[in-house]
C-alpha cells in the first residue's frame, strides 16, 4: 500500500517540512546559546543519552527538539529547560570514533512545551508550535532597511563576518527570519538571545536586535580606538628605536656624540673613569654600563640599571684618603664640647681621651661609642658635638622598632622599589668615606620573620668584618671601617651582648636642680626665646624661678620636660604681647617697658599648680616603712617599701609588680629578718606562724626588678617586727645575701642624683660601691652623708 508521500510525489507536488512537524519531540539540551528557525548547523554530541536520542529520531523521521538549559547541569530534565525551543531536522550524521556523533541540522520553527512525557533522559514532550505575529507595515519594512544597513556596518568592519554571512543576510526576504539571523551572529549573552528566540512579535524582536546591533557598533568603534592608539604608540616606538640605532651608527662613525656628555651612558662613563675602580667594583659597574647602553630607555630595566650606576657613582670608595685622621685640635674638640654642653666632665673626659688616642694612631679603625643613658640628657646632641670637633660629615638614623634588617642591609635589586640600606644611604648622602654615624635607640630593636636588624648591625659594627660589607643592594664590598659609629640607647639591657661587645660604653646621669639650672640659663632660655620669636634679654628668670620649675614641674632625669615648660611660659607671654598690641591696650605686659621678669610667684599662673610638691617626696613615717633607691632606663628613682602584719596563715605577700630576682631577693630578707627577730627575742616563731606579712612597692603598676633592694626590705621587716621608725631623710641600696652580707650594686650616680632630687640627706651603700663615688662630681655630693656598710647588722644600727 503507497503512503500519503507518495502520492504526493507522483502528483508532482512538494510537502513543506513545516507540515512534517510530529506533535510529539525528543528533546536536545544545549548549555551554550539557543539555535534560531531557518539555520544550517553542525553539532557535536557527546553525551551518551544524547547520542541515543538523536538514534532514535534519526530512526523515526528526523525530527528533534532544541531547548536550551537555564542553567549547566550534569544530568538534566525537564525543569530544568526553557519552556521555548526550535524544532530541527537532522540531514546528516557522522559516528565519530569516541562514541559521539556530529550531525548536520536544519531548524524548522519555534515550538513551546505544553506537556512532558518523559522528564528525563531520554526527554520526551508533546510540543505546540508557535506562529509569528506578521506585521507587514511601513514600520517593520523600515526596520529591515535599518537592520540590514547597520549589520553592513558591522560586518564590514569585523573580520569574523565571512562573505556567506552577508550574502546569506541579503537573501533573506523575511523580516522575522532577518532578525534571527542577525542574532543567531551577534555576540550576545545566551539569556538575551532566548528572550528573542520568546518573541513572536516580528517588530519588537527586530527592536530588541537593533538594540543589540547599536551595542555592538559602540564597542567596535571602541575597540578600534584602542588599536588606533596601540598601532601609534608601537610606531613611535619602531621608529624611535631606529633613529637611535642610525645615530648610534652617526656616532659611532664620527668618533664624538651628538650633545657632549648629555646622555645617561656618556655621563656614567666619564664618572666611573674618574672614580679609579678596581676589581670587582670596576667589573660590575663595567658590566653594567654595557647593559645600560643596550638598553631601551623607556624600559623599566633601564630605570634599574640607571639607578643602580647612579649609587655607585656617587659613593665614596677613594677609602684610602679617608683612613688618615684629619688634622683637628685637640683643645678645639674640648672647646665644643664645653660650648655645646653643661656638666657631663666624666663623659666628656672620655671623649676627648677617646679622640686622643685616635689622634695618635692616626687612623679611625675600630671606632664604635655606645652613650646609654635616660631621655633628655643629651645624647645625640653629644654625638653632633663630636662630629663638629672631629670636623667631618654627620648622619644620624634610628633603629628605634625597626624589624626589617633590609632596612640596615638593603633590599635585593630583583624587587620593585628596592632601596640601599641605611649604611649606604648614609655615605651617599655625606659623600665621606669617614663621617660620624649616630644609630639612635639601638635598645628598642625588634625582629619579625623578615630578620633580624641587631644580627645585621654585628657586620656592619665588627672592625674584623666592615672591611668589605656588603649590602644586598649594592652587592659590592665596601669599606665602612672608617664610619665612626655612635650608638645610643636608655639601657643594655635589651641589647644583644655581641653588640656590647663592639662598643665603648659611655654613661650618661640624669642632672641634679642645680645642673638643670645651668643648662636652662645657658641653652635652653636662649634658644627657646628665639624659637617663640622673642630676643635674647626680653625675658629674664630669677633663680627661684628656674629651681622651683626644676624641683616642682620638671623632676626628671633629663631636661626635655623643662624645655617643654619654658616653652609653654613663652607662648603664653607672646600671645598676652601680641593681644594686647592688637587691642592697643598698654597692659602690664609689654616689651616696651623693658625685659620681662619671671619669678616663682609667677608659675603659677602660667604653668598651673605643681606637678611636684611637698607631699609626693617619699618619706618613712610610720614602722614597717623605708625608703629605697634605684634605677630605671629613665635614670635614678626613690621606693618606698610598706610592711604590715596580720593575723592568719604564717606566709609571704607580696605586691607592688616585682620581677622574679626581686622576689628572690624579698624572700632572703624576710628569711634573715625572722631569724634576727627570733635570736633578739623580737618575736617568737610562733608568731611568724599565726601571722601574714605583707610587703608591698606602691607605684604597683609600674614593674620593678633587680637585687639592689635587699637590704632596703630587711630594713622594713625589722622596722614592722620592732616597732621603731627609721631616721628621716635616709635612704639605702644594696643587695643582700642569706648570710647578711651586703654586696656591691650598679647606678650609684643616678640613685644619688635621685636622692638629691627626694631631699635624702643620708645613703647607706654597700662599702664595695666606695670607689664609684670618686666619679660623682662634688656639686652632686654636696650635703650628702655616705655610710658604706659590708654587713647588714652595720645597716640596722645606721638606720634606727
Amino acid at each position: 500500500m503507497a503512503s500519503i508521500f507518495d502520492d504526493d510525489i507522483n502528483s508532482g507536488s512538494i510537502i513543506p517540512t513545516e507540515n512534517m512537524l510530529p506533535d510529539k519531540l525528543l528533546l536536545i539540551p544545549l548549555q551554550s546559546r539557543p539555535i534560531f528557525p531557518g539555520i544550517f548547523t553542525p553539532l557535536m554530541i557527546n553525551a551518551p543519552e544524547d547520542v541515543k536520542v538523536v538514534e532514535k529520531a534519526y530512526e523515526e523521521g528526523g525530527f528533534i527538539g532544541i531547548v536550551m538549559l537555564k542553567n549547566d547541569v550534569d544530568n538534566p530534565s525537564a525543569g530544568d529547560m526553557y519552556k521555548v525551543g526550535t524544532a530541527a531536522r537532522i540531514l546528516k550524521k557522522v559516528n565519530l570514533p569516541d562514541g559521539g556523533i556530529n550531525i548536520f541540522v536544519s531548524t524548522v520553527k519555534r515550538f513551546k512545551i505544553r506537556k512532558v512525557l518523559h522528564s528525563s533522559a531520554p526527554i520526551a514532550v508533546a510540543v505546540e508550535y508557535l506562529e509569528e505575529e506578521e506585521a507587514d507595515t511601513f514600520e517593520v519594512k523600515a526596520l529591515t532597511r535599518a537592520l540590514l544597513s547597520e549589520m553592513k556596518e558591522v560586518s564590514e568592519n569585523n573580520p569574523l563576518f565571512s562573505e556567506e554571512m552577508r550574502l546569506n543576510m541579503v537573501n533573506i526576504d523575511n523580516p522575522g527570519k532577518i532578525a534571527d539571523f542577525i542574532a543567531s551572529i551577534l555576540n550576545v549573552d545566551k539569556v538575551e538571545q532566548q528572550k528573542i528566540l520568546e518573541t513572536l512579535n516580528v517588530r519588537s524582536r527586530m527592536e530588541q536586535v537593533l538594540i543589540f546591533i547599536k551595542k555592538e557598533q559602540e564597542l567596535l568603534r571602541v575597540q578600534k580606538k584602542i588599536q588606533r592608539e596601540l598601532n601609534d604608540r608601537v610606531e613611535k616606538n619602531q621608529r624611535e628605536y631606529f633613529l637611535r640605532e642610525e645615530l648610534k651608527s652617526i656616532q659611532e662613525e664620527l668618533g664624538e656624540t651628538i650633545g657632549g656628555d648629555a646622555t645617561d651612558y656618556q655621563k656614567f662613563k666619564k664618572a666611573i673613569e674618574e672614580l679609579k675602580l678596581s676589581g670587582e667594583v670596576l667589573e660590575t659597574a663595567t658590566n653594567e654600563l654595557e647593559k645600560l647602553r643596550m638598553m631601551e630607555p623607556g624600559s623599566s630595566e633601564y630605570m634599574v640599571t640607571r639607578n643602580y650606576l647612579d649609587l655607585i657613582c656617587n659613593l665614596p670608595w677613594d677609602t684610602e684618603g679617608s683612613s688618615k685622621m684629619d688634622d683637628f685640635s685637640l683643645a678645639e674638640a674640648q672647646k665644643v664640647l664645653e660650648h655645646d654642653h653643661f656638666g657631663l666632665d666624666d663623659v666628656k673626659k672620655r671623649i676627648v681621651e677617646y679622640l686622643a688616642v685616635r689622634k695618635m694612631k692616626n687612623d679611625s679603625k675600630g671606632s664604635i661609642l655606645l652613650l646609654v643613658g635616660p631621655p633628655g640628657v643629651g645624647k645625640t646632641s653629644v654625638g653632633r658635638s663630636i662630629a663638629t670637633a672631629m670636623k667631618k660629615p654627620f648622619f644620624r638614623f634610628s633603629v628605634g622598632g625597626m624589624r626589617d634588617e633590609a632596612e640596615i642591609k638593603g633590599h635585593r635589586r630583583t624587587y620593585i622599589g628596592a632601596m640601599p640600606g641605611k649604611i649606604i644611604q648614609g655615605l651617599k648622602i655625606t659623600k665621606s668615606a669617614s663621617p660620624v654615624f649616630m644609630i639612635d635607640e639601638v635598645d628598642k630593636m625588634g625582629s619579625s620573620h623578615n630578620g633580624d636588624p641587631a644580627s645585621a648591625l654585628l657586620e656592619v659594627l665588627d672592625p674584623e668584618q666592615n672591611v668589605s660589607f656588603r649590602d644586598d643592594y649594592l652587592d659590592l664590598p665596601f669599606d665602612v671601617s672608617n664610619v665612626f659609629f655612635i650608638l645610643t640607647a636608655n639601657t643594655l639591657d635589651s641589647i644583644p651582648s655581641p653588640l656590647l661587645d663592639r662598643a665603648e660604653i659611655i654613661q650618661l646621669s640624669g642632672y641634679i636642680d642645680q645642673e638643670k639650672f645651668e643648662i636652662a640659663k645657658k641653652y635652653l632660655i636662649p634658644k627657646n626665646l628665639e624659637k617663640n620669636g622673642l630676643k635674647k634679654g626680653q625675658v629674664k628668670y630669677t633663680k627661684s624661678a628656674l629651681m622651683t620649675i626644676a624641683e616642682d614641674y620638671a623632676r626628671e632625669a633629663g631636661v626635655r620636660h623643662f624645655e617643654k615648660c619654658l616653652d609653654k611660659i613663652h607662648r603664653k607671654l607672646v600671645t598676652e604681647i601680641v593681644q594686647n598690641a592688637d587691642t592697643g591696650n598698654a597692659g602690664s605686659l609689654s616689651l616696651s617697658k623693658g625685659p620681662i621678669t619671671i619669678d616663682s610667684p609667677d608659675l603659677a599662673k602660667y604653668l598651673g599648680k605643681p606637678d611636684f610638691d611637698e607631699s609626693q617626696i617619699k618619706t618613712a613615717k610610720v614602722p614597717g616603712t623605708a625608703i629605697g633607691l634605684a634605677w630605671t632606663s629613665m635614670g635614678g628613682d626613690t621606693l618606698l617599701l610598706e610592711a604590715v602584719s596580720f593575723a592568719g596563715k604564717g606566709s609571704l605577700v607580696l605586691t607592688g609588680q616585682m620581677g622574679d630576682v626581686m622576689k628572690e631577693s624579698s624572700q632572703i630578707a624576710f628569711n634573715w629578718a625572722r631569724k634576727y627577730a627570733i635570736q633578739k627575742e623580737i618575736k617568737d616563731a610562733k608568731w611568724f606562724e599565726d601571722n601574714i606579712v605583707h610587703l608591698h612597692i606602691p607605684e604597683g603598676a609600674t614593674p620593678k626588678d633587680g637585687p639592689s633592694a635587699g637590704i632596703t626590705m630587711a630594713t622594713t621587716f625589722v622596722s614592722l617586727l620592732t616597732g621603731k621608725k627609721i631616721k628621716p631623710h635616709l635612704a639605702m641600696t644594696g643587695e643582700l645575701s642569706l648570710t647578711g652580707q651586703v654586696l656591691p650594686i650598679g647606678g650609684l650616680r643616678e640613685k644619688t642624683v635621685a636622692a638629691k632630687r627626694n631631699k635624702i640627706k643620708t645613703i647607706i651603700i654597700p662599702k664595695a660601691n666606695e670607689r664609684d663615688l670618686e666619679e660623682i662630681p662634688a656639686y652632686v655630693k654636696e650635703g650628702l652623708k655616705f655610710i658604706p656598710v659590708t654587713d647588714v647588722m652595720q645597716v640596722i644600727e645606721a638606720a634606727f
